[in-house]
């Protein structure tokens, strides 16, 4: 924190306290920020119970882009209705399930000794991984199976593979309750299942499983122990009304177990061949972009396509790498953080096992070091304005009460990654529930996990070589 920040939040107190002679300060009332620091409403940390923002799905439209959909958080107003009728789980809740994921996957990429890993343009055989995957609570898209077209309001996950939905005949405990009436392949004129031994079913790998009257199936089990089987299948898989993926491979599930609740299947947006990425790569060219709505109650997108090449300017990029343990994630090099403007003492060594980009874990997890020295950075910058402390939230433990303000000054937060691309996060990719939305993990020079709070607002652009992130895009 700088000097001059120091000796103005003292004459801020000098002033507020009266001992200059002035009237005492109210909590509400607006400080300008000094440099590396941002000031916002208070009242914009409140869930809102509408949907108040405009849908930033029909300008993408008219840019031409192939195939644009409306992203909502799963649990706010602007969710579908089928979505948004279910219960919003607490905030303990959702920080338990949060730090599962993030062990799971910090788990999955370790493997045995040193972090490794490939750059995505190098020619290497990817050794196969477990097999597992883990469900993302959080974002969910509508789009449309089967002829005639079946309404399916499904989760999107950067971290999985294998996409499925509930099925007919499926029945509970087989199957979790959901809002949409199951999907009945029985009625699809387009459906088929795949049939044994073929080279599809084959493809299948780690996910395959028993045939059944010749036909081909699948199991995924999910790192809280949930899991979902049934039969591999292919029907025609429509985005919006102009764009329909024929011949889409699914699972079409016939008994899901354990967390799974209300929504009806998931779409894989990862890595490997089975997911919707990678079968559409003959189309859309293995590019898709998404942006993270800042709250519940707005709206982000989803774009499969776009530009082929270099990225659209607005973009700040850095490199795509792989996990040889864990090739389905998308892999980045963090490489420092700034606080306040002033960049963390941090070395190198400690971002060296790469940071995995993923829409499904809500906290952002740092190596211990980096993470001790962002606390320390921001607990600085927020006592030079004096607020007061709030008792930790589950994981996160640097927390604040700010009842009575309104407005907040927080310090900055950047990030920076390979090649300089550099995310300077808003006051929402900061704090969440109040705290700040961090957490340590794992080792030094072991993986981080970069969340979607600090995704929130930025359109995230993803293609074979390369991250890129544009600011302020919903």
């Amino acid at each position: 924190m700088s000097s001059a920040v120091v000796r103005r939040a003292l004459l801020l107190s000098l002033l507020c306290a009266g001992a200059l002679g002035f009237l005492p300060c109210s909590h509400g009332a607006a400080v300008a920020p000094g440099p590396g620091y941002v000031t916002v409403s208070a009242a914009s940390f409140v869930p809102s119970s509408t949907c108040s923002a405009p849908d930033p799905v029909a300008p993408q439209r008219r840019k031409g882009t192939s195939a644009v959909l409306r992203l909502t958080h799963k649990h706010g107003p602007c969710a579908p209705s089928r979505a948004s009728s279910l219960a919003t789980p607490s905030v303990a809740d959702t920080l338990r399930a949060d730090q599962r994921r993030a062990e799971y996957i910090l788990r999955r990429v370790s493997g045995r000794g040193a972090p490794q890993l490939w750059d995505s343009k190098a020619a290497a055989t990817v050794p196969a991984n477990w097999g597992l995957d883990i469900g993302t609570f959080n974002y969910v898209v509508t789009v449309s199976l089967g002829t005639p077209v079946v309404a399916q309001t499904l989760e999107v996950d950067t971290g999985s593979d294998l996409s499925w939905v509930q099925c007919k005949p499926c029945a509970a405990p087989a199957c979790y309750s959901q809002k949409d009436p199951l999907f009945d392949p029985a009625q699809s004129s387009s459906y088929a299942a795949v049939p044994c031994g073929g080279s599809v079913c084959e493809g299948l790998g780690i996910y395959a499983s028993a045939c059944s009257a010749a036909q081909c199936g699948y199991v995924v089990s999910y790192g809280d122990g949930s899991n979902a089987t049934g039969v591999y299948s292919s029907d025609t898989l429509t985005l919006s009304p102009n764009d329909a993926v024929r011949g889409f491979f699914f699972g079409c599930g016939h008994a899901q177990r354990g967390l799974f609740t209300g929504n009806d299947g998931l779409l894989g947006f990862g890595r490997e061949q089975t997911s919707l990425v990678e079968q559409t790569a003959g189309t859309y060219g293995g590019v898709f972009s998404y942006c993270l709505p800042t709250k519940p109650s707005t709206t982000g997108y989803l774009t499969l396509g776009g530009p082929s090449g270099a990225a659209p300017p607005g973009f700040s990029t850095t490199q795509l790498l792989s996990s040889p343990n864990a090739p389905t994630y998308y892999v980045v090099m963090l490489t420092g953080i700034s606080v306040g403007g002033q960049q963390l003492s941090v070395p190198a060594s400690v971002f060296a096992g790469g940071t995995v980009v993923d829409t499904g874990t809500v906290i952002t997890r740092l190596p211990p070091t980096a993470y001790a020295a962002l606390r320390s950075a921001f607990r600085s910058g927020m006592a030079s304005y004096g607020y007061p402390s709030a008792p930790p939230t589950g994981i996160l433990d640097t927390c604040y009460n700010f009842s009575g303000y309104g407005a907040v000054t927080l310090p900055n937060v950047a990030l920076t990654f390979s090649s300089g691309a550099t995310v300077t996060l808003g006051a929402d990719g900061i704090l969440l529930f109040g705290c700040l939305a961090f957490a340590p993990s794992g080792s030094d020079g072991g993986m981080a996990i970069l969340g979607n709070v600090q995704q929130r607002s930025f359109e995230v652009r993803i293609d074979g070589t390369s991250v890129g992130f544009r600011p302020s895009s919903c």
